[in-house]
């Protein structure tokens, strides 16, 4: 069963968002590439089938909303809309719900209406009673039309016959044929019948048929949706609970009496429906129609919703709305986003669908109402706006939520405003301004990963000032930053020092015998971290190399290189060598474990037509490399041949590399993937990436690194454009092999 809660999944980026829902079986690798491509969701071609002159395909997002279970059961929801705070909402709002039980809803019916109308009729009354009496052989005559629809239990369950006065003095029957569409929405099919029995209709009442289409107004298929918030769940900040529960119910009071407070209250309703509605494909038209036409049956418009005290003093909350969908039908097939959202929501039929419909939008009635009655409305939105300008301004972690808390305080929701509220948090005491920087190349691996591990060969190129280390001097502790991570470390002792960069750092000033003395090290990338592009290696050639200049050891790249393997063995357990090899010499190499290892410089005539793209999911050295060990250990003739080949194929492709041969070299990449997804360290976000790739022209394409994550190469000679364009466009971040060459 799916676990409806997904935390942290307003921060991931959409690549690992993507990734999340592929973990959890809600999409498929073929669907994850359609939702990261975004346009082949629905292409231009099958919109011109679908409406007239088209000219485009018009754009709005698609989210997900976590924390949802109903009855008893859990679901994540896609949501199309455009305005923000809605998915935070409702998202929120069923975080709430979960410790109350979840949502419960029911359908006691699920009926769709057919119209016929009759005018022209001499004897109403008698017109009425023919009509009774024909009653079975008008369901028999309509059911017939749609034989296959009675054979999965639906057709006409009834007919109903209504007597109205024109505004001209003479009488008008309607008579309404009820029909179970079981899954399909069914507006077309009722359509079908009442045309079909419209000249029977004559033939019994003696009057004459004038308009014979279904109804949008369904009130014979009424969802109820219903859930109790604890109480102790609903205080916020300076606001008790029971002053959010009251003012709830308050606020719902108000809506039930006036009219124009009412129509706010169901739009707000209604911004839950339609997004869920939209994302499946449903006409969202007709559902307003038929619930604005529903709060109005009693002759004055009124909320839809009732919210209540319940005995133990816990928040009630109920609504009941007529909704009329489907899940099937030619309609919803020809769009293939609503195929794949869908399977993401897990929907067996049109009346559970219905169920999690109706619990949406009272969960966003739920979240509306309760910021009206604390922060009010607009308190929201400018929260999230924060955030994201927070985030953009790659606040650190540990200061993200005092900035965001400062920048709603000031007004002032800039991204300079976030940057100057940073640096007057974190305003390090300098022990003077002398500053001293070390640069180093980074890797992308074109052929050997994992094989380079057991003393097989592996080809390697730098991407050139990956990582540039600027040291200060302070007058005590340790901070380390590194804006493009988003990451902030501090440390008063080498002992203190946390995993990550911190560590590395704390290794170095120990070898270098200043553990006592307090730094300020900032660190800039161009590349992201845990990406399989050799981060850990090029941070701790840049900062021995900002060391070496501010002590004035004139170390050597063999010394360098030396403090960087340990370095390494300290991040990643047993490494190859070839990151720190290729982040110190900065050099196209061949490389081979060993004591000493065998390293051969590959000559490169002109720059090499490589598209590095990340994932944007991290990939952990440590971890894959242990897990090929053990299946290495299970099965070591099988992988010891794999390695072998793979092993053959990096010293051939140097041998291709080096004569400009990218085809051939394009060909070992794609054998190399194969055999990388073989001991099982690719993922279907990676597959996706590389079939990307070659699609927009790669002539080789392949996981880069240790793989579970991280990043793909692809060799594009004439196409770098193509399929750096194509990438991006799929969501994914591109990083240039040269700090001079946009790739």
């Amino acid at each position: 069963m799916t676990d409806s809660r997904l935390a942290g999944f307003y921060r991931s980026s959409v690549a690992e968002r993507v990734a999340t829902l592929l973990e959890r079986g809600l999409v498929t690798p073929e669907g994850a590439q359609k939702l990261l491509r975004g346009s082949e969701l629905l292409d231009v071609a099958a919109a011109d089938k679908m409406i007239e002159n088209v000219i485009g395909v018009f754009g709005l997002p698609l989210a997900i909303a976590a924390n949802f279970r109903i009855n008893q059961r859990d679901f994540v929801i896609p949501m199309v809309v455009e305005e923000p705070s809605i998915v935070a909402g409702v998202s929120a709002a069923a975080k709430v719900a979960r410790s109350g039980g979840g949502f419960f809803a029911a359908i006691s019916e699920s009926l769709l209406i057919g119209q016929i109308q009759v005018v022209e009729i001499e004897d109403p009354a008698k017109a009425i009673a023919e009509l009774v009496k024909a009653r079975e052989d008008l369901i028999a005559q309509a059911n017939a039309m749609q034989p296959n629809m009675q054979t999965r239990g639906g057709g006409v369950q009834g007919i109903e016959i209504h007597e109205h006065a024109l505004p001209n003095g003479e009488s008008m029957l309607v008579l309404h044929l009820l029909v179970d569409t079981r899954d399909a929405m069914g507006a077309n099919l009722v359509n079908t019948m009442c045309e079909g029995i419209a000249s029977s209709v004559e033939r019994v009442s003696g009057g004459k048929v004038f308009l014979r289409i279904l109804s949008n107004l369904a009130d014979r298929s009424l969802v109820t949706a219903s859930v109790r918030m604890p109480l102790d769940e609903l205080g916020a900040d300076e606001f008790s609970a029971e002053d959010v529960r009251d003012g709830i119910i308050l606020a719902n009071d108000f809506a039930l009496v006036d009219p124009y407070r009412a129509a706010t209250h169901n739009k707000g309703i209604m911004n839950g429906i339609d997004a869920v509605a939209i994302a499946t494909g449903n006409d969202w038209r007709a559902i307003e129609a038929s619930t604005h036409a529903f709060a109005a049956r009693t002759g004055r418009y009124r909320a839809l919703t009732r919210w209540y005290k319940m005995p133990n003093g816990d928040l009630g909350g109920e609504l009941t709305v007529p909704m009329k969908v489907g899940i099937v039908g030619g309609s919803l097939r020809s769009n293939p986003a609503v195929l794949l959202n869908l399977n993401i929501l897990g929907v067996t039929s049109a009346r559970q669908l219905s169920e999690i419909i109706a619990s949406v939008g009272l969960a966003q009635n739920f979240a509306a109402l309760r910021a009206l009655v604390t922060h009010g409305i607009q308190r929201g939105h400018m929260r999230l706006h924060a955030r994201s300008v927070a985030a953009t301004a790659g606040t650190p972690e540990h200061l993200f939520d005092e900035v965001v808390n400062d920048l709603v305080r000031g007004g002032d929701i800039k991204v300079d405003k976030a940057v100057e509220l940073v640096q007057k948090i974190n305003k390090p005491k300098l022990l003077n301004s002398d500053s001293f920087h070390g640069v180093a190349s980074s890797k992308v691996i074109l052929l050997g990963e994992h094989a380079a591990v057991y003393n097989k060969h592996v080809l390697a190129v730098p991407i050139e000032s990956a990582v540039t280390a600027q040291i200060r001097e302070l007058q005590h502790g340790v901070r380390v930053i590194a804006p493009d991570w988003g990451m902030e470390q501090h440390f008063l002792s080498v002992e203190d020092a946390q995993p990550g960069a911190a560590v590395t750092i704390a290794l170095i000033m120990r070898r270098l015998r200043v553990e006592n003395r307090g730094f300020e090290i900032e660190l800039r990338s161009r590349i992201p971290r845990a990406m399989g592009l050799g981060a850990s290696a090029a941070t701790a050639v840049a900062v021995i190399r900002a060391f070496s200049l501010l002590l004035k050891l004139e170390m050597t790249d063999r010394d360098v290189n030396s403090l960087a393997f340990a370095c390494e063995r300290i991040a990643h357990g047993a490494p190859s060598g070839i990151d720190n090899t290729v982040a110190t010499y900065g050099k196209a190499l061949l490389y081979c474990k060993g004591d000493p290892p065998l390293i051969h410089e590959v000559s490169i005539q002109e720059p090499i037509p490589l598209v590095i793209a990340s994932s944007g999911v991290p990939g952990y050295t440590l971890e894959q490399v242990a897990a090929v060990r053990r299946r290495f250990e299970l099965n070591e003739t099988l992988y010891a041949t794999i390695f072998n080949e793979i092993g053959e194929m990096s010293a051939a492709g140097a041998m291709a590399l080096s004569k400009g041969d990218y085809a051939q070299l394009g060909a070992f990449m794609n054998v190399c993937h194969g055999m990388l997804n073989a001991i099982e360290v690719s993922t279907p976000l990676l597959e996706t990436m590389v079939q990307i790739a070659r699609d927009a022209g790669a002539v080789g394409a392949k996981l880069t690194g240790a793989g579970g994550g991280g990043s793909i190469v692809a060799l594009c000679p004439g196409k770098t454009t193509e399929v750096a364009a194509a990438l991006q466009q799929a969501g994914f971040e591109t990083i240039p092999l040269s700090s001079q060459h946009d790739g």
